[in-house]
């Protein structure tokens, strides 16, 4: 068995509060670029009254969306790779892009429910500190 001892380091160019803050969209499947893209030009989602629900259809595919906000106190960060590695064993180097506090999360055909891993990440740190923090009596 081998043991992957590769490093992330983290380049904080600017603080966190000065990096930009734009929107983000977590899509169920693949997209061959990187970089910035004009999402309000191909991706106009209508949101239902009745609830928090976003539809859109991409590319044929329907897909329905939420808008989750970051747990409070925490700071979603996009970050860009500067040296690709040549192999899972050299260390990467990736800087802060800019900042989102909240994400619109789509599934394909169906809504975001409490059972998607991302929905229930948003929930992690408020549990996590129920589960750690200290016991009062």
């Amino acid at each position: 068995m081998s043991c992957n001892t590769s490093v992330t380091r983290v380049q904080l160019v600017s603080s966190v509060g000065q990096a930009p803050r734009v929107p983000v969209h977590l899509l169920p499947c693949e997209i061959e670029h990187e970089g910035p893209a004009q999402v309000s030009q191909y991706l106009t989602a209508t949101t239902k009254n009745s609830k928090q629900e976003k539809t859109v259809s991409f590319r044929g595919r329907g897909l329905k969306g939420q808008e989750l906000s970051c747990p409070q106190g925490y700071t979603g960060l996009v970050l860009k790779e500067i040296n690709k590695p040549g192999s899972d064993q050299e260390d990467r180097t990736v800087k802060l892009s800019s900042v989102f506090d909240k994400l619109t999360y789509w599934n394909l055909e169906t809504p975001p429910n409490s059972d998607d891993t991302v929905v229930m990440a948003m929930d992690w740190p408020e549990l996590a500190e129920a589960i750690h923090g200290p016991v009062e009596d």
